[in-house]
């Protein structure tokens, strides 16, 4: 799923780290929503399909972390 194949305009998260070491960038497409990690543009973003997003960030914000 890529974003139609314009520039995306990546938002931070406003619960990433203030010191800018736990940063994590959200840009909206019409095909979907991506996520990366601002440390390492290398990787290819994650992309989450807009039906999915809710879903996806509920799933974060329970503390995906104690699976």
């Amino acid at each position: 799923m890529s974003g139609g194949g314009t520039e995306l305009a990546w938002f931070k998260s406003s619960h990433s780290g203030s010191e800018g070491d736990d940063c994590v960038e959200v840009a909206f497409a019409e095909r979907g929503i991506h996520v990366r990690d601002s440390k390492d543009l290398s990787r290819s973003p994650l992309t989450v399909a807009r039906e999915g997003w809710a879903p996806f960030v509920r799933f974060i914000a329970e503390g995906w972390q104690e699976l």
